[in-house]
């Protein structure tokens, strides 16, 4: 009979039966950009390194870098967070380990006359009890799942360690761009500063024409809108020097008269853009929220191992050795006031209302979404790289058609002002040109400052210099 009932209660155990994650990452090599690569040069050595920003030759850049990475308050953020996932892992590790205390006490009672469990020359009278007791207790890990709970903490602490460099990166890419900005800000203030002289200039003399009466009134007020158009292009490129200085007090850690000191930034110059020859396969290790994401994925898969050694039985054992004595006048450091216990127990879940498939549909469900997150960011990451090449390709094509407009445009100002100096031409039209000349350098400089940021943007997208074995 009690074989029968043994088995109908191992028949109706909770069971993970049907319950398993569909998720599957993405093989880095089946996403295939040779086509879109092509032409790009290749080599083994092509990966940022972790200073890259020196290549860029500006000092003032590498001390703000540098002094961003030591302030800015984000970074004491991700730090914490960091070692706050690690105490959970330690934590997780020492609910492997077994655990000892001891306790001692003293609690004064009047014994009722009817206790059965204390000696009858105490009862009806107020009682000291005192104990001195040493615990153990140890729940054995016998299918291995708190290991594997341990090792999902170590996965995730280990994801954060990571995302904790990332925001390294990220903010030394933020500070760059910020500095590209400002230094795009500048050559906007000049193209502004040129602007408004040329249309001051024209303005005076098309008011001495019209004065002569050899203009009209709507040449003066068309030469005034221009003047006023300049004016509020000087005062936009003057706030857009401000926005940028105090975008970069921000990135540093500091307050806006930081900003105030910066000087102006030399044009960054990004040389020639090069890929590594194994992209895909190599950006797993040197973009660092793929490796975080992938830590992620190995956690997932340890939460679902130990959600599953839950449905098997287990043995924890614990026991107990001190002494305990009732009355005033008892030592109760004697032998007779010995006590000790010993007391292994076997745990079968049997029926749980499901709580046991719910925490194991949990664990699939989030070893999903890990996949899934990794595998966006992964084709993210390829397909980000091609199209940052691309961008560049297109730029530098750009920029040197626009230094072949800006050099016409030059050469047409001069034959404008030798025209005008030799008596053929009248004195607006050399002023007209110079504003083509001035529209060209606003053109030119909007896209060199394009070529940088985009350049900065594809180390950022090659992992900013991270690879999987740096350590913080």
């Amino acid at each position: 009979m009690a074989t029968l009932a043994l088995c109908i209660a191992l028949a109706g155990c909770a069971t993970p039966g049907g319950l398993h994650p569909t998720g599957k990452t993405v093989d880095a090599r089946s996403l295939k950009s040779a086509r879109s690569l092509a032409g790009v040069p290749l080599s083994a050595t092509a990966w940022p390194s972790q200073d890259w920003w020196v290549s860029f030759g500006d000092p003032q850049l590498s001390t703000l870098i540098d002094e961003a990475l030591k302030h800015n308050p984000s970074l004491d953020e991700a730090e914490a967070r960091a070692r706050q996932a690690q105490a959970v892992a330690d934590s997780a590790d020492a609910a492997r380990l077994p655990a000892a205390d001891l306790e001692a006490g003293a609690q004064g009672t009047r014994l009722s006359l009817k206790d059965p469990i204390y000696p009858p020359y105490v009862l009806g009278h107020f009682a000291w009890g005192k104990s001195v007791t040493a615990n153990f207790s140890w729940d054995l890990d016998l299918w291995g799942g708190k290991r594997d709970a341990w090792e999902a903490a170590l996965g995730r602490s280990r994801a954060v360690e990571i995302e904790a460099y990332a925001a390294r990166i990220q903010l030394s890419v933020n500070v760059a761009r910020a500095y590209v900005q400002l230094g795009y800000a500048f050559a906007q203030r000049d193209v502004a500063d040129g602007e408004l002289q040329r249309a001051s200039q024209t303005l005076a003399l098309t008011r001495r024409l019209v004065a002569g009466g050899l203009g009209t009134s709507q040449q003066e007020a068309f030469a005034d809108s221009q003047a006023a158009s300049a004016e509020q292009q000087k005062a936009q490129a003057d706030r857009g020097i401000d926005a940028a200085r105090s975008s970069l007090s921000v990135l540093l850690g500091q307050g806006p008269d930081r900003g105030l000191s910066i000087a102006r930034p030399h044009l960054l110059d990004p040389g020639l853009v090069a890929l590594p020859d194994q992209l895909q396969v190599d950006l797993l290790g040197r973009r660092a929220d793929l490796v975080a994401a992938r830590w992620q994925v190995e956690a997932a898969s340890k939460d679902i191992k130990a959600a599953k050694t839950q449905f098997l039985p287990n043995i924890s054992l614990s026991a107990m050795a001190g002494f305990v004595a009732v009355g005033g006048s008892s030592n109760v450091f004697q032998l007779p006031a010995r006590t000790y216990s010993v007391g292994p127990a076997l745990s079968l879940p049997i029926f749980d209302g499901g709580r046991l498939r719910a925490n194991l549909a949990g664990a699939d469900a989030r070893y999903d979404q890990a996949v899934a997150h990794y595998n966006g960011l992964l084709i993210g990451a390829v397909n980000e790289v091609s199209d940052l090449v691309s961008a560049l390709a297109s730029v530098r094509m750009q920029i040197a058609l626009e230094q072949r407009a800006k050099q016409d445009a030059e050469k047409s100002w001069r034959d404008a002002l030798s025209a005008y100096k030799g008596g053929v031409s009248g004195p607006l039209t050399p002023l007209a040109s110079r504003q083509q000349l001035l529209l060209a350098d606003q053109r030119l400089a909007l896209l060199q400052s394009q070529q940088a940021d985009l350049s900065i943007r594809l180390i950022d997208a090659l992992g900013g210099g991270y690879a999987a074995t740096v350590t913080r």
